[in-house]
């Protein structure tokens, strides 16, 4: 999966402009759990993560916790319980067709897509009109050859690490 080259950077996208966000489900990723060779993370009974630690990227759900990771091929992420001051939510996940890697650019116009249409329904006011940012997680060619077909959706808060979920954050 990709991390756009200036995930780690504070932006705002204007209303009309594709924006950065991704989602996570166990649904599309969950069969190439254990590729990369990462650990999976540890899971409470109620599958939220338990424990604090580096995990497989496709092994990310929707509403998990991560702190920020480096470089643009992200195999692992280090996950935290949402109890814990962390830098991202996963709050969507969006699943492409299947057929023929579609280039950079159509992943990543889906990703922008997709995830700015979810993003209102999580934090509770248009990307637009947000203090919240948000950043996606992509499918790469390579991932793509291994039958990776998800994008996860991300959302973070520009001023530093949160505590708790950004659901109905209304900012």
């Amino acid at each position: 999966m990709t991390f756009p080259s200036n995930v780690l950077e504070l932006r705002r996208i204007a209303l009309g402009v594709a924006a950065f966000a991704a989602v996570a489900a166990l649904s599309g990723c969950a069969g190439l759990g254990g590729v990369t060779g990462a650990p999976e993370p540890e899971r409470g009974d109620d599958g939220a993560i338990a424990e604090s630690g580096d995990a497989d990227v496709f092994s990310i759900a929707v509403g998990d916790c991560m702190n920020d990771t480096t470089g643009t091929e992200v195999t692992e992420v280090p996950v935290v319980p949402c109890e814990e001051p962390h830098d991202n939510e996963v709050y969507a996940s969006i699943m492409m067709e299947d057929g023929d890697y579609p280039g950079d650019e159509a992943v990543s116009t889906q990703a922008d897509e997709g995830c700015t249409a979810e993003f209102e329904t999580f934090i509770g006011v248009p990307y637009a009109e947000s203090e919240i940012y948000l950043s996606t997680l992509t499918p790469t060619e390579q991932s793509w050859a291994s039958g990776d077909r998800e994008i996860l959706c991300l959302a973070y808060d520009p001023a530093g690490q949160t505590t708790g979920t950004l659901e109905g954050a209304a900012r």
